[in-house]
């Protein structure tokens, strides 16, 4: 199984969705860097189920050090931190062991592991396992606004519901207000017709998908690589890592299909004595580097598949077509928790870039 993450910087994590913990190992921070327990406590509450938009089952999310870290300091070795899982139903579970729920990695697991998974919730499959990544994400995040960059995040569009765009006017200051939000939108009143709408799915027994939309600034000119290290290719590569997400575009993205090339470039120009562009449809990329415009990307994430009305599905160990309604605790929608999780690997994986383009230890260095 591939489960790490990064370059000179990395992630691997572990664990399944009801076993006894899950968490990860970071390995590539370099020593000395002050761990923000409060900035991490507050990044792990953004991700953390809340009230009846999210699913029923209320995890701590207590974040607990191993090693690496000293005196509320990295000490420049491998941190590994764990997560307990103190609120788990392994029998939700039992009775469908072996029936496929649709949208769902019962199946493929089982053909790719000969029936060794931890099937319980997804196992290793679950939307759980992003807890011990906004951790690591928020460590990282720290030593990156260190640095001047500012990672943020917004829900785009819920279920066709819009919330205003986010404007390069001011972006870095709404960048940190979404930051301090429970439910990422720029418009409240938007954001109060998307928790109506995942209400109104959670009584119908289904879920809701939408678009969340991320910008960062302050990013350098010239991280990144071509071609296979491309920017766009490493942070794809993470954001798909992420459950439920099923699309990842770049700047302008599809909607470069209805633009003319004389519309679709982003025309140079000096600002301050600063090489900029007069538009951003590249979202601050070039050939896979960095031009010194802010990052600016979407992700579409999925319906949750898993909803409480009959499905026609498989028994897949008596071989036998059969129905299935999925009983327990589960989300009618994850994308106001996916945002922080979509920063945090953003974080990962920004972190690596400047690591190998800079060495570690530049993470750690005072501007």
């Amino acid at each position: 199984m591939k489960n790490t993450l990064g370059n000179e910087l990395t992630v691997t994590v572990f664990g399944e969705s009801h076993g006894p913990a899950i968490g990860c190992v970071i390995d590539g921070l370099p020593s000395g860097c002050e761990i923000d327990m409060e900035r991490l406590r507050h990044d792990m509450s953004l991700r953390r189920s809340v009230g009846t938009v999210s699913t029923g089952r209320r995890e701590a999310d207590e974040v607990k050090f191993l090693s690496g870290v000293k005196d509320g300091r990295t000490e420049g070795t491998p941190l590994a931190l764990i997560i307990e899982n103190t609120n788990v139903r392994r029998k939700d579970y039992e009775e469908i062991r072996y029936l496929a729920r649709p949208g769902h990695a019962d199946y493929a697991a089982e053909m790719r592991y000969k029936g060794f998974q931890d099937a319980s919730g997804g196992g290793h499959f679950s939307g759980r396992l992003t807890a011990p990544l906004t951790a690591a994400g928020s460590i990282v995040r720290k030593l990156l606004e260190d640095k001047g960059i500012v990672i943020g995040t917004h829900i785009r569009t819920l279920h066709g519901i819009k919330d205003d765009p986010l404007l390069d006017h001011h972006l870095e200051e709404t960048l940190r207000m979404l930051n301090q939000k429970q439910f990422a939108v720029i418009s409240d009143e938007a954001g109060q017709k998307m928790i109506a709408a995942i209400e109104e799915a959670r009584m119908n027994q289904d879920s809701l998908g939408g678009i969340l939309e991320t910008a960062v600034t302050g990013i350098e000119p010239g991280i990144g690589e071509p071609i296979f290290g491309a920017v766009e290719s490493e942070l794809a590569a993470a954001l798909f890592a992420i459950p439920a997400v099923k699309g990842v575009e770049f700047g302008a993205g599809f909607g470069f299909s209805d633009l003319f090339g004389s519309e679709a470039n982003d025309r140079f120009t000096m600002i301050h004595d600063q090489v900029a562009t007069i538009t951003n449809h590249n979202g601050g990329i070039n050939g896979g580097i960095t031009n010194g415009m802010p990052l600016r990307f979407s992700v579409c994430l999925k319906p949750t598949p898993s909803i409480a009305r009959p499905q026609f599905t498989v028994d897949f160990k008596k071989k036998e077509n059969t129905t299935i309604e999925i009983h327990g605790r589960h989300d009618p929608a994850v994308i106001h928790r996916a945002r922080v999780v979509v920063d945090s690997v953003t974080a990962l994986v920004l972190g690596d870039l400047l690591a190998s383009a800079h060495g570690r230890q530049w993470l750690g260095e005072a501007l």
